[in-house]
């Protein structure tokens, strides 16, 4: 097998190379002078197993083109098997109508990724898990669950934890990781969205007073969501608020908004290439997701099962 990744999380793609002890495929993806995207390949690929590592986070649309031409470039070149590896799928959102005219991107770009050449696909923490119902290919969805379980035993421990979801959406996510929390209870926040963005909290479903919350998702874009849901804990007498998310898309002034919040801290994954006021930010904290991608990566190339790295 080989590994060729864009230009959306090069360190990511590094790690993963690092994880699986295989370099990087030599190829250039890079821009005309009217920012059309060119692929170019400087390794023989044919017969080989490709898995192709890019995010489609911001730029998104860039980023989703260099996937799809990276994908026809291999398929040209005869690569006997395309994974698209999307640690983050972009428009992942749009799973929906949620009003009259409206599309259905995901479906979309779904089409589109099938349609340039790939044959399988692995992601991790789609935002609605139908999303592997949009392609007409194999499709795995990798959960974060585990290694924020792990980061968080290790560091807390598991007395006096109370895993929280920001909303009713949420539930079967925050359920997953409070069974691996020793089944530690469980609090829902009732919200209204009003439009994109702006959320107003209207309830907290349980008793949060003493405890020590794990608000859990898998995106914070604005952060305004989330930064409410904490100030809406710390009212209800939470001890403490701490914020394990997969995607910190973080745009606009999240991180301002992060930092001048009542959350202890932000834990995300690497899956979107942290900006620097994410890393200079002492409330943000990156947790590394190469290791998971990485075995799954090694378990689609050897035939052998992906869902057991869950159990």
């Amino acid at each position: 097998m080989k590994l060729l990744t864009g230009n959306s999380n090069p360190a990511l793609a590094r790690a993963i190379a690092d994880y699986l002890e295989l370099p990087l495929t030599e190829a250039s993806v890079r821009r005309f002078a009217d920012e059309e995207v060119f692929v170019e390949i400087h390794e023989n690929v044919r017969g080989e197993d490709m898995f192709v590592i890019q995010s489609t986070s911001f730029p998104a649309n860039d980023n989703l083109m260099e996937l799809l031409i990276c994908i026809d470039a291999l398929r040209r070149a005869s690569a006997t098997r395309i994974t698209a590896v999307l640690p983050y799928f972009g428009y992942a959102r749009q799973d929906r109508k949620p009003g009259p005219r409206t599309p259905i991107s995901a479906k979309l770009v779904a089409n589109l990724i099938t349609t340039a050449g790939a044959d399988r696909v692995l992601a991790v923490d789609l935002h609605a898990g139908q999303i592997q119902g949009f392609f007409d290919i194999p499709t795995d969805n990798l959960y974060a669950a585990p290694v924020m379980a792990a980061d968080i035993l290790e560091r807390s421990g598991s007395d006096n934890l109370m895993v929280v979801s920001p909303d009713v959406g949420g539930v079967v996510r925050a359920r997953a990781l409070a069974r691996r929390l020793d089944n530690a209870p469980l609090a829902i926040v009732d919200k209204r969205r009003d439009k994109p963005g702006q959320s107003e909290v209207q309830n907290i479903i349980g008793e949060v007073r003493g405890r020590n919350c794990i608000l859990i998702d898998d995106i914070i874009d604005s952060g305004g969501t989330l930064c409410n849901a904490a100030d809406a804990l710390m009212e209800a007498g939470a001890a403490s608020v701490t914020a394990y998310l997969t995607h910190g898309v973080l745009s606009g002034s999240a991180v301002e908004r992060v930092n001048g919040s009542a959350l202890k801290e932000l834990v995300i994954t690497d899956t979107i290439q942290p900006t620097e006021a994410a890393r200079a930010s002492s409330k943000i904290r990156i947790l590394p997701i190469a290791p998971l991608i990485g075995e799954a990566i090694r378990r689609i190339a050897d035939e052998s099962s992906v869902s057991s790295l869950f159990d």
